[in-house]
């Protein structure tokens, strides 16, 4: 049975991608890291991702695209399509490659999470929003803060949910398999769900970009945040990650 459901959900998944890919061509102005960014966590989400979309980004009508997506709600859900779709991606793809390589889960969990935040930091977050700031390293100091705490809240909703999986059914590990592709889908799913607060947060206070249109430029400057706050912030994320990695520790044996 989870074969065949897993089938339907690949096949609704490459539908669902196929018209992200049309509607941003030819319809909805977004910009293009938005389009990937649609495009990949869609690869991963599924159906479901298309649902958020047609809810928080396309265009019902010409020329009323940045109208539509001016509700908080939505400028927070664009927020964290952009952190997701760069954290999922490096975690995925790291997981793909250590399965080939073989290493205690804990150790994993350490790759994946470092792989993750260099390139959410690096290209998703600085390099690819770069043309919103004066310089690259202006976009790395001015994105820090908010990829830190954004991904911990999506690695603490999508770390349990791989190692669980994998513990309990080894062969989903195995990228060449479906099994793979479903763990990865219904861990972004949860950690999507538990980054929203977070990016919702950071949308309102100013400190991090919502949805966005076509030629949208402008420099961001995130307005400064006490250092307590800050700090605050950060490490109640990480503790939060690790609480949660420890709970998963009553159930799963973590080695390393």
């Amino acid at each position: 049975m989870i074969d065949g459901v897993l089938l339907l959900w690949f096949i609704l998944t490459l539908g669902s991608i196929i018209f992200v890919l049309w509607d941003q061509l030819t319809n909805t102005p977004s910009m293009r890291v938005m389009t990937l960014a649609w495009a990949l966590v869609i690869l991963y989400t599924g159906p479901l991702g298309l649902f958020l979309y047609f809810l928080s980004c396309r265009q019902p009508l010409p020329d009323t695209h940045d109208q539509f997506i001016a509700a908080h709600w939505k400028q927070s859900l664009g927020s964290l399509i952009h952190c997701v779709a760069g954290d999922a991606t490096a975690i995925i793809f790291m997981a793909a490659i250590l399965h080939f390589y073989p290493v205690p889960n804990g150790t994993e969990v350490i790759i994946e999470y470092t792989a993750a935040y260099l390139f959410g930091l690096f290209i998703f977050q600085a390099l690819f929003m770069r043309s919103m700031f004066p310089s690259y390293w202006t976009a790395v100091k001015n994105t820090l803060f908010a990829e830190t705490v954004s991904m911990n809240m999506v690695m603490a909703g999508m770390f349990p949910v791989i190692v669980a999986i994998k513990h309990f059914c080894p062969i989903a590990s195995n990228p060449m398999l479906p099994y793979f592709w479903g763990m990865m889908s219904l861990a972004t799913i949860v950690g999507f769900i538990i980054a929203y607060p977070i990016n919702s947060w950071m949308v309102r206070k100013g400190v991090k970009h919502g949805m966005m249109s076509k030629g949208m430029t402008m420099h961001h400057e995130a307005p400064a945040l006490s250092p307590a706050l800050s700090w605050g912030m950060v490490i109640g994320t990480y503790l939060f990650f690790f609480a949660v990695m420890g709970i998963v520790a009553l159930f799963v044996p973590i080695r390393f």
